[in-house]
């Protein structure tokens, strides 16, 4: 079977500077594979260079979707075939209305999956549907008219980066430590929106530092990422492992 998602050898350079170097990886339709690591172990690094950010250099290896290389798509490219990113700082669009944004991607991604021809989702139809999602994640129907991210909380913004997944409907999502700047009640409202989004034909790469949002999200397979390389790989129990021993038993077992 091919894997959804397949990271091979990447390697990858900021302004020169190699930060991931080597990673391999496969994930599913249907799988959540956690990335755990220390700071600056390569983790956001990872998660742009999904994403296409021109600042992060592939200078090795590949990386595959459904089967096919991703490397010479831009950003709205792989948006449009089904990648999804939750930024770790979602940013505000003052004057852009949540709804008006959310119906504007939506049909950026018809028309692309219609080779230009389909048709834009009717307002009736979008309504429909932005409310269905909205009750889904426990969002006041308010969220719609507000511009977004513009003098939103925390919580609020991810909340609303996880009702752009699930408008979306992506193939494959990667969320960059959507845990960051949460409260405890924050977290387990957004990782309640997450699990609803979550499904069979969802592959998801879930990155933290932190122990705590794997309460809520159950991921079947855990990574820790070291100095740009996964270091260990295994089931939730290496989460619970790392939250009593933190990583520097991992850190002093990798050979100097």
């Amino acid at each position: 079977m091919t894997a959804h998602l397949e990271i091979k050898d990447l390697h990858v350079a900021v302004e020169g500077k190699e930060i991931v170097k080597g990673i391999d990886l496969k994930i599913n339709a249907g799988e959540v594979h956690a990335i755990m690591g220390p700071n600056g172990s390569g983790k956001s690094t990872l998660a742009n260079t999904l994403a296409g950010h021109p600042k992060y250099q592939v200078t090795r290896g590949d990386i595959l979707f459904k089967g096919e290389s991703i490397l010479e798509w831009a950003p709205d490219e792989r948006a449009q075939k089904g990648i999804f990113l939750a930024f770790q700082y979602p940013m505000a669009i003052p004057g852009v209305t949540v709804a008006n944004f959310l119906r504007t991607a939506l049909n950026s991604k018809r028309k692309a999956a219609g080779n230009g021809s389909a048709k834009p989702i009717s307002i009736p139809d979008f309504r429909k549907l932005m409310r269905e999602k909205m009750a889904l994640l426990k969002l006041d129907d308010t969220f719609a008219t507000r511009y977004v991210n513009d003098g939103f909380s925390g919580g609020e913004k991810k909340r609303v980066e996880i009702l752009q997944m699930a408008v979306l409907n992506p193939e494959f999502a990667v969320l960059d430590e959507t845990d960051s700047g949460l409260d405890i009640d924050a977290l387990r409202i957004v990782s309640e929106g997450v699990n609803a989004v979550v499904g069979p034909h969802l592959g998801v790469l879930l990155i933290t530092h932190y122990q705590r949002i794997l309460n809520y999200i159950k991921p079947q397979f855990i990574h820790v990422l070291v100095n740009g390389k996964i270091a260990m790989s295994g089931g939730r129990e290496l989460a619970l492992e790392l939250e009593e021993k933190g990583y520097d038993w991992i850190i002093n077992a990798i050979p100097k």
